[in-house]
């Protein structure tokens, strides 16, 4: 099974090589058939100059620039167009995901499920530098999404997520344009019935360069997403379920 991993990168130059060397070491070391997409989100530094030298070390990158609109959610909207493996990974550039987690994903998808999804806050998980304030608002949001939705995972606005293709291409179209993807796509697969795994990952805060998520930008966007979640579970008559 050809895993493709989707990676979008807006100013990323600093931290992007240690990134995709890791993340390819650990690939090639595993033997397993992938390629690397990073979607160059229209980046203001030399990003795109970063990547395309490290073409000639990691045969697997795959770059694409995204031109615009640009942010988070339509750079990785943008590479779910484009991947062309039988399952996708989407995760940060700035080494906050573990490539040793991808490969347990990996793993756990080949026993059959729809999705891995990982979680930072059950036994196994782990956090390092997790800025305190982000820290609160993450448990408020997600124990509702608990609530809501009547689910025992815990971090849905987790990116680092494993899916089937056609997963990707039965929770289409994509409404979210920012971070709040990372709560459509998970919450559409759960409603229309695919199956997921839960297991553990770590999480690192980045060294180098600034976190693009704009917390006071976010918050009505990750609420429209959940509403819209909302609608489709109770009120849209098993219209997008699955076809098994």
């Amino acid at each position: 099974m050809k895993l493709s991993v989707v990676i979008p990168a807006y100013n990323e130059a600093l931290g992007i090589t240690e990134t995709l060397e890791n993340l390819y070491a650990k690939l090639q070391s595993a033997q397993i058939l992938h390629e690397i997409v990073v979607v160059n989100d229209n980046s203001k530094d030399n990003t795109l100059e970063v990547l395309e030298g490290l073409q000639t070390t990691i045969p697997t990158l795959v770059i694409y620039t995204n031109l615009g609109p640009n942010g988070f959610g339509y750079a990785v909207r943008y590479g779910l167009e484009k991947f062309s493996g039988d399952c996708v990974a989407i995760m940060m550039a700035d080494l906050s995901d573990s490539a040793d987690d991808l490969l347990v994903f990996y793993n756990k998808m080949l026993e059959g499920f729809d999705c891995v999804y990982g979680t930072r806050w059950s036994k196994g998980g782990k956090v390092y530098d997790y800025p305190r304030h982000k820290l609160y608002l993450n448990r408020l949001f997600n124990n509702i999404v608990r609530m809501l939705f009547g689910i025992r995972y815990n971090d849905i606005t987790n990116a680092f997520k494993l899916y089937k293709k056609e997963v990707i291409e039965g929770v289409k179209p994509f409404l979210s344009p920012h971070f709040n993807l990372t709560v459509e796509i998970p919450l559409k697969a759960i409603i229309r019935g695919y199956t997921y795994a839960v297991v553990p990952n770590s999480w690192t805060n980045r060294k180098h360069g600034v976190s693009n998520l704009k917390i006071k930008e976010m918050g009505s966007r990750y609420f429209f997403i959940l509403l819209y979640c909302l609608i489709e579970k109770f009120f849209s008559q098993g219209d997008f379920k699955k076809k098994w």
